[in-house]
């Protein structure tokens, strides 16, 4: 699959409570997130930046990115290992550190994967198979900060 992809997403600030950002009270941080066939998704920005807890952020979404790309690394990487997965749940973590000008960067994510695979022989190969999917994964290739993997792999 050498090549070039290329994605379109449309983000429209939906917030304007009637003044614009004539101050930076005045504002919802209300943003609709689209992609062409796809759900809308209802986003805003995280809690202390003044957005709506209940939406998704660009904190999440970024965190929800590279947790999924691993995810779909992995499987991949397993289905080359001969390992069968059966199940399998992320808990993924993040940090941000703000920098006090406003600004600030992720410096590290941990991804908790829980794997259980069909066989007990399989248990080494799918604990190796983290290692090629964090090769693979596109979005943690695209990051300046470590992804780190936790994994846990039982058999069923």
């Amino acid at each position: 699959m050498i090549g070039e992809h290329r994605y379109e997403v449309r983000s429209t600030w939906t917030g304007n409570r009637g003044t614009g950002t004539s101050g930076y009270r005045d504002y919802d941080r209300a943003v609709t997130v689209s992609i062409s066939g796809k759900p809308d998704l209802a986003a805003s920005a995280d809690r202390p930046f003044r957005g709506d807890p209940a939406k998704w952020n660009p904190e999440d979404l970024l965190l929800a990115a590279l947790s999924e790309c691993h995810l779909l690394s992995y499987l991949h990487a397993c289905v080359e290992a001969g390992v069968v997965v059966v199940s399998y749940d992320d808990h993924a973590t993040g940090t941000m550190t703000l920098d006090g000008r406003g600004g600030g960067a992720f410096t590290e994510v941990t991804l908790h994967p829980r794997v259980v695979v069909a066989e007990e022989g399989m248990i080494a190969a799918a604990e190796a198979a983290h290692a090629q999917a964090h090769d693979w994964c596109f979005i943690a290739n695209s990051v300046n900060f470590p992804v780190r993997h936790e994994a846990t792999v039982t058999a069923v």
